[in-house]
């Protein structure tokens, strides 16, 4: 079958390949698809840099897939063969989600109204923003600043939010803004002004803040310079316990910020799946690519300004 693997550490767009590798399969409790759609993430970029180091090469990119599955493993009862299921990918191994087969150790059903492409774009933001937005320990009622609101992760979390009866504030740029207001947020811009602007929109200080906004991956020997996001969300809330950023662990470690490590919340794959067949929550899909186009995925993914979830589609 084909699969895009990497066997040395760099660049995405250098290190990539499209090759034919050995079929794989699922092992106890796991099922295999074939794959009908990959979501595309930040996260594939920095394993390609390093993230997770270089052993075990050549690996696997593509870290959520939908398909349907055509083999099960041990444990696993037939009545799953044929089903429409989304779910993470296993990055630790030759092939992952960005191939034409991939084996799932988590896994849920495609509900009724959810297509196969905007189904493999839900599982890495349902899981961060579940995750944060659960770590934050907002209640219903309470107000949440989501910094980055136009990316992915941010905008999943603001809908989350939403639908658990928090009042939403999200910063995002003009081109997300109006569907952030479509979906119940208060939005204003990011820059010069916005802790002012921020309060004026709660009327004070604001319960949480999360920090969504992305930023390129750097090694943890090299951590990008601050840029005044982190203290900024401070002083809007005025307590760093009450932020928790997903975007900068190194600067979060100095200031007392929250960052958004924890066990994986893969247990809400179905209800955020439901919410999505529902029009509840949504993933915007910027662009699909075949398999062999891969590189043009990459080079829009990295520039940071897709606009939505990139997908190949084997």
């Amino acid at each position: 079958m084909r699969a895009l693997q990497y066997d040395g550490l760099g660049e995405a767009e250098k290190v990539l390949a499209l090759h034919d590798v050995d079929e794989p399969h699922p092992g106890a409790g796991q099922v295999r698809v074939r794959v009908a759609a990959c979501g595309l993430n930040p996260a594939d970029w920095a394993l390609c840099e390093g993230l997770v180091g270089a052993e075990g090469l050549p690996r696997g990119i593509g870290l959520e897939v939908s398909g349907t599955v055509d083999e099960v493993g041990e444990s696993v009862p037939d009545d799953e063969l044929g089903r429409l299921v989304l779910g993470p990918v296993p990055f630790d191994t030759a092939s992952a989600g960005a191939a034409e087969l991939a084996v799932l150790t988590t896994w849920t059903a495609v509900p009724d109204g959810l297509d196969l492409p905007h189904a493999a774009a839900l599982p890495m933001a349902a899981e961060t923003a579940t995750r944060c937005v659960d770590l934050l320990g907002i209640a219903p009622g309470e107000s949440l600043l989501v910094h980055g609101a136009g990316s992915v992760i941010g905008r999943m979390a603001a809908q989350l939010a939403l639908h658990r009866g928090v009042r939403v504030i999200a910063t995002a740029g003009p081109r997300n803004a109006d569907s952030l207001r479509a979906s119940g947020a208060q939005v204003t811009g990011y820059g010069e002004g916005m802790v002012e602007r921020v309060r004026d929109l709660a009327g004070g200080p604001v319960d949480r803040a999360f920090d969504s906004a992305p930023v390129a991956w750097t090694p943890p020997e090299a951590p990008p310079e601050p840029d005044g996001v982190l203290p900024a969300l401070v002083a809007i809330t005025g307590d760093p316990d009450r932020v928790l950023t997903v975007a900068r662990p190194a600067e979060a470690a100095t200031l007392g910020v929250r960052n958004s490590g924890g066990a994986l919340r893969n247990d809400a794959l179905p209800e955020v799946a439901a919410l999505a067949a529902r029009g509840v929550v949504d993933v915007p899909i910027a662009g699909t690519y075949p398999l062999a186009e891969f590189a043009d995925a990459v080079r829009r993914s990295r520039s940071m300004q897709a606009g939505g979830k990139l997908l190949l589609a084997p």
